[in-house]
């Protein structure tokens, strides 16, 4: 059933963005927050470090943005997030609590969370510190699950992973709700079809570039003008390090490029122009590239782990992404093969179709209207707050 409040009345609600800070996650803010706010049953309150700030510009105005200054970290945003948001969100009579990450404050009133970052990655991690950073993931995913009063899970595939095997009785709490694809997206007008593969995501070790590497090696015996560019972030020093090390060792300096931070514009003129976009990632729960890339029209060659055989079904051939020899051997055969190429220009510009954040939008709305306090109280904080104080009154 429909919940109606009336604009004095609106749900109040405290958007705990502190989290998104590159990928998927300020893909996410930034295209579900102007939907959320056009919601007159919604009153929003963002809150991000200062730090942050850049990454998202202008915000639409009916979102109250709180920014705040601690010590940047992991273990600091958590002492922060546990131990201080609670209290803000106590004094600001908030509503609803809806944490974009995995895990939130689990003091909050009404917290929701959103399954998105997977724990899987933990397996990947070979340095001591960053599996530590892992295990303590994994330990607040689990707190936060069973504090929250729900969970939205960005893929089945999420919500299998994440839900700790106990997904049958989490289905009622647990929602899965896709991320949608901006409409900048869409095919060029005037097809330029470029000798080059892209990749798009920032760097981390989950991202498997460095085994896209070796079988870019392979691939450049039979097909030597092809070159990779590789649009994202080197969030990792360590490992764009290694990423490096591996280029000189194969001999492909000068036929990788790093493109750094890209602009939705640039992003989209890679998409529409590059013969074959790749996704070699390991672990993934959505991969919004996947969807930027369908929207443009690009054929697709995709790792066939996690959440991507979900999200692309017949919009890409698939991959063993630990076994450089196949992904190697996928892209040449879809090189070699301008007719397959068009079939999966085709496929994918009708599966773009089911991504919209108009319907990410809705469906979120929905999940925080379904842990709304009752009308009553609202309406009876409303009436309070509007009363004066004691001392003033007749």
């Amino acid at each position: 059933m429909k919940r109606t409040f009336l604009n004095s009345d609106r749900l109040r609600v405290l958007v705990n963005g502190i989290h998104a800070k590159s990928g998927g996650g300020v893909t996410y803010l930034r295209n579900i927050m102007p939907l959320l706010a056009a919601d007159d049953e919604l009153e929003l309150h963002l809150f991000l470090h200062r730090d942050q700030f850049a990454l998202f510009g202008t915000i639409h105005e009916r979102v109250r943005i709180h920014l705040l200054d601690f010590p940047a970290g992991f273990f600091s945003n958590l002492v922060w997030e546990q131990l201080v948001l609670p209290i803000f969100a106590r004094i600001m009579r908030v509503d609803v609590t809806l944490s974009l990450a995995n895990y939130g404050p689990l003091a909050a009133p009404s917290q929701i969370i959103m399954l998105r970052n997977s724990l899987a990655v933990a397996g990947k991690e070979t340095r001591l510190l960053k599996r530590l950073y892992w295990v303590g993931l994994t330990v607040m995913t689990a707190l936060s699950l069973f504090a929250s009063r729900r969970a939205i899970a960005v893929s089945r595939y999420a919500r299998s992973a994440l839900s700790f095997g106990l997904g049958d009785q989490l289905q009622n709490k647990v929602s899965v709700v896709y991320h949608g694809v901006n409409d900048i997206f869409r095919p060029s007008a005037d097809p330029r079809v470029g000798e080059y593969l892209l990749a798009v995501s920032d760097i981390y070790v989950q991202k498997n570039l460095h085994t896209l590497i070796r079988a870019l090696a392979a691939v450049k015996k039979k097909f030597p003008d092809i070159v990779l560019k590789v649009a994202g972030r080197p969030i990792d020093a360590e490992y764009m390090a290694e990423l490096e090390a591996a280029i000189a060792a194969e001999n492909l300096i000068g036929s990788i490029e790093f493109l750094g931070a890209c602009s939705t514009d640039q992003l989209l003129h890679l998409y529409q122009d590059c013969k074959l976009f790749v996704f070699p990632s390991t672990v993934e729960t959505f991969g919004n590239p996947l969807v930027e890339a369908m929207a443009c029209g690009a054929p697709i060659a995709s790792s066939n782990s996690a959440a991507m055989p979900e999200i692309l079904g017949n919009a890409a051939v698939f991959f063993d992404p630990l076994d450089a020899h196949e992904m190697a051997e996928r892209i040449g055969a879809l090189l070699a093969d301008t007719a397959a190429r068009e079939r999966l220009t085709r496929n994918a510009l009708t599966r773009a179709e089911r991504f919209s954040w108009q319907s990410t939008a809705a469906q979120t709305a929905e999940v925080i209207k379904s842990v709304a306090p009752d009308r009553d109280r609202l309406i009876g904080r409303t009436a309070r707050a509007s009363q004066p104080p004691a001392e003033a009154r007749p």
